[in-house]
């Protein structure tokens, strides 16, 4: 479940709490096109603004409705104590896979954050994978702490937050990261702008936002990857530039991809939780402008 696509879906809200028959919807758009895993409760899955219990109701929802399809759960938060009650919830729910990243009110040591998945390590029995989100987190892996932690067991794959522009650039930086990695751990790239480069550099997999609403697309481009279709992935990356765009303009993608499921209908169109708010009716109708002239529904 560590390579290919693993699609991240939107935890929708309405009236200030998770829209589960939304939630459904959208999961159903993942497992109707075979996505290879499922990224719940990510960033874009807005974990943060949950609460223990709604976070445990999502994964159970999502376990239930996967069709088989391996769910991965999100367990960030900021006291270790914390983590690990999500990780007992997450487990108990059915999860096959934590998805773990930093979080520090206190900025984080390199020491904390290896003493939090070490501990982490020892108390689960599904595989982990390191969140390397400093965007979020505001904490940044060195290449020597992610060697660290690769080498405690349990930890299964490393979900990097992007990759150099230049091709060769980025095949290098790919090449650096593995020598410091166990076989065993897999590298994915997520920031969908640089999933091209990153499956073409030699990432295993793609942890996509884009994945997590359009999986077809997303699917199409890790299928080219994996069949060494190196034109087919740079067409399909080309023809989602105006996706990406949009990702930039408003300073990340789950606005974006909020607004996206709204004009689809999927969600109600102001499907964020507080104190985010829902992008502007020009900026929607910019957004729909270019779901329409890229076919996306």
């Amino acid at each position: 479940m560590f390579s290919g696509l693993s699609a991240f879906p939107l935890t929708p809200f309405t009236a200030d709490k998770p829209d589960e028959a939304a939630f459904l919807r959208l999961l159903q758009r993942l497992t109707e096109a075979k996505v290879d895993s499922l990224g719940v409760l990510g960033s874009t899955g807005s974990y943060a603004y949950l609460t223990r219990a709604q976070r445990r109701r999502i994964t159970e929802l999502a376990v239930a409705h996967s069709e088989a399809i391996p769910v991965m759960v999100s367990i960030g938060a900021v006291s270790t104590t914390e983590v690990l009650q999500l990780a007992e919830d997450a487990q108990q729910a059915g999860a096959a896979a934590l998805l773990l990243p930093p979080l520090g009110y206190q900025a984080l040591r390199e020491e904390e954050v290896f003493t939090l998945y070490q501990t982490v390590a020892c108390h689960v029995s599904v595989p982990i994978c390191v969140y390397d989100n400093p965007g979020t987190t505001h904490f940044a892996f060195s290449d020597a702490l992610l060697g660290r932690i690769a080498a405690l067991p349990g930890i299964a794959s490393i979900k990097i937050p992007g990759v150099p522009a230049d091709l060769q650039a980025a095949r290098e930086r790919i090449a650096q990261l593995r020598s410091r990695l166990p076989e065993r751990v897999s590298i994915g790239v997520s920031g969908d702008a640089f999933a091209a480069t990153g499956l073409l550099a030699g990432c295993d997999g793609w942890y996509s936002v884009c994945g997590g609403l359009f999986p077809r697309i997303a699917q199409a481009m890790t299928a080219a990857a994996k069949a060494g279709d190196d034109q087919r992935v740079s067409a399909l990356d080309a023809q989602l530039q105006p996706l990406w765009a949009l990702f930039r303009q408003h300073g990340g993608s789950l606005r974006v991809i909020g607004a996206a499921a709204g004009l689809l209908g999927l969600t109600e169109r102001d499907c964020l939780p507080r104190p985010l708010l829902p992008l502007s009716d020009a900026d929607c109708q910019q957004i729909a402008a270019v779901l329409a002239a890229l076919d996306l529904s």
